[in-house]
């Protein structure tokens, strides 16, 4: 009968282990309905093979999400790297400005762009980088794509970088490396968040944005294009949604088990992305000159290593994606300074 009665508690305690599920907040512009939260829930099926049990609380205000985390209210969360940084900066650091954009013979190479970020998570995968991962209690869980920020102007004039001069731009308050590039380029940051830089950009508050294809829709922004504006097919970054975990909530070594799961992830979101460009109308789209897309790159480069120099991008982070940026592009002239490269 002791026998009997061991067991029975051994399962019992087994039992309530497996019912005590770990909150994860998610951030997805639609909410439960969006489809990062069906991505997440493809996650919490993945997590009961490692024995554990998640539960999703969907967020259409990312600012409350990551409040709700920070504060203990959720064990994890999902939220793009602009409200993750404080977490982790060294991941943060791939949504820095230009970080991850390849110019190629002065045109836009999108394909070579998401391959930067594909090795960049990869880089972050893998077991070795385990330390950089962490940062006290949190450690990041996984990356994934969730496309490039483009520049949505109310007129296509604004097509070089001297045009910018003056012009109203929307300047998160949280990421304060905006309004650090805003000010180099002599334009106007206009204090902005993400639940209300659409309605400012539609109402005509400010000139310039800068968001995803997948915005897009759901934030009307055609209404503020009008007929004289436009979306411009340059990234200024490419954003990136990242799980950060609180892992004292969660077994030994299971960061790593996350970050894997979601390396396999990255196909499925870059997938969402290109769906989502392709949406966009054609009319709706502008190119720049390959002479103004690359003062744009070196404007971006030039932002990027003055707002690192500082201290609001991470210059660990910046030095590794510069090495993987220049193993997809090794011809940049970028690659023949010690730009980032010489960071303590």
């Amino acid at each position: 009968m002791s026998k009997i009665s061991a067991a029975a508690v051994l399962a019992l305690g087994a039992m309530s282990t497996a019912q005590a599920a770990q909150k994860i907040c998610v951030y997805d512009l639609l909410g439960a309905s969006g489809d990062l939260f069906s991505m997440a829930k493809d996650y919490v099926i993945a997590a009961q093979r490692h024995g554990v049990s998640i539960e999703l609380k969907g967020y259409t205000d990312e600012r409350v999400a990551t409040e709700d985390f920070r504060t203990g209210q959720c064990d994890g969360v999902i939220a793009t790297a602009f409200r993750t940084r404080q977490f982790n900066q060294v991941a943060g650091a791939i949504d820095s400005l230009g970080a991850t954009t390849i110019v190629k013979d002065g045109k836009i190479d999108m394909a070579a762009s998401y391959e930067v970020v594909r090795r960049i998570v990869q880089t972050f995968s893998d077991p070795k980088a385990g330390k950089l991962m962490i940062d006290g209690n949190y450690e990041v869980g996984g990356v994934v794509p969730l496309g490039a920020a483009y520049p949505v102007v109310n007129d296509r004039k604004i097509n070089t970088v001297e045009a910018l001069a003056g012009k109203r731009i929307a300047s998160f308050d949280y990421d304060k490396a905006q309004a650090v590039m805003i000010q180099k380029i002599g334009a106007q940051p206009v204090s902005a968040d993400i639940m209300n830089f659409s309605s400012k950009f539609n109402n005509g508050s400010v000139d310039f944005i800068a968001a995803p294809t997948l915005a897009y829709k759901p934030l009307e922004l055609h209404k503020g294009i009008g007929k004289n504006g436009a979306m411009v097919r340059f990234p200024i970054l490419i954003l990136t949604y990242q799980l950060i975990l609180n892992k004292t909530k969660f077994p030994e070594g299971f960061g790593d088990q996350s970050r894997d799961y979601w390396l396999t992830q990255f196909d499925r979101a870059l997938q969402l992305v290109k769906q989502s460009d392709a949406s966009i109308p054609p009319a709706t789209w502008m190119d720049l000159s390959s002479e103004n897309a690359y003062k744009y790159t070196l404007m971006l480069r030039e932002s990027r290593i003055d707002i690192a120099q500082k201290g609001l991008y991470d210059k660990r982070g910046l030095k590794i994606i510069k090495r993987i940026r220049c193993s997809v592009n090794p011809v940049d002239p970028e690659c023949a300074t010690k730009s980032e490269e010489d960071w303590k």
